[in-house]
């Protein structure tokens, strides 16, 4: 090994923006290890699942605890397990039957975690605060495909590595702000899908999808939105769509921006 001391003061700065630049790029991706200060959220495990998650019960539910998710051998890494959104509750598309929500509500917070679709056309979502969904989506590039902020954006479907692939949506979300209860600024987010920057401080105007979407969502149409935080919230709609490795870091964003650099 080299050391530092041999270098000469151009090639130290070279060497240590390398090493810098390579631990950046580690935090975002497929694989990617929680920060310092991230909660563990998925971790292949019942213990965990059991701790920090619970059934959403919304207008639609029709399941009950215990979390019928099962935990199921990972498709790709052998000996790794990972959770199935299989759900009977949700048979033939019913999201919001037997969605799942962290039992910890979340204001600003830096999110990753790692999906698998195992079926052409599997359907998922990722709900920050039980409000605005992150489409996972074997389709297109609609505002309704693979990555979008549903409604908000098109999809970046080119991320997407298929079916059958391990994939990873790193994003940082600030929720909206409120002064004397009156919306003054709408949620917004930063996302990176498979280590590339796909939104870059996107508004988030409304929930969609009505009542059945999270919290809010029957609230104005979905542009009723509440000062209330709410916790990390993932679909079941009768499709097989795997998940693993997720973890949160809480923030407080005082200024309206959520870029941040992998």
């Amino acid at each position: 090994m080299i050391s530092h001391r041999s270098l000469h003061p151009r090639l130290l700065v070279l060497a240590l923006s390398i090493t810098c630049f390579t631990a950046a790029r580690a935090q975002v991706g497929v694989g990617a290890k929680p920060i310092e200060g991230a909660e563990v959220l998925l971790d292949g495990t019942r213990e965990t699942l059991d701790a920090k998650w619970t059934y959403w019960t919304g207008p639609r539910f029709a399941s009950a605890l215990p979390i019928k998710w099962p935990i199921v051998a990972d498709p790709v890494v052998p000996g790794a397990s990972a959770l199935q959104t299989d759900d009977p509750a949700a048979v033939g598309g019913e999201y919001g039957a037997a969605d799942i929500v962290t039992k910890k509500a979340y204001r600003d917070f830096r999110l990753h975690i790692e999906f698998l679709v195992m079926k052409t056309g599997g359907n998922s979502g990722v709900y920050l605060q039980n409000r605005y969904e992150i489409q996972i989506c074997d389709s297109d590039a609609t505002k309704h495909g693979m990555g979008a902020v549903i409604n908000e954006t098109a999809s970046p479907y080119f991320a997407y590595k298929g079916l059958g692939q391990w994939n990873a949506y790193d994003l940082q979300f600030r929720a909206a702000r409120f002064k004397d209860g009156v919306l003054t600024e709408p949620a917004r987010v930063t996302l990176y899908f498979n280590g590339i920057k796909v939104h870059a401080n996107q508004v988030i105007n409304q929930v969609w999808g009505g009542a059945n979407s999270g919290i809010d969502g029957g609230n104005n149409g979905g542009k009723g939105i509440t000062d209330t935080p709410g916790g990390l919230k993932l679909q079941c709609e009768g499709h097989d769509v795997r998940y693993r490795n997720a973890w949160i870091k809480e923030l407080n964003l005082e200024r309206p921006n959520t870029d941040f650099k992998r």
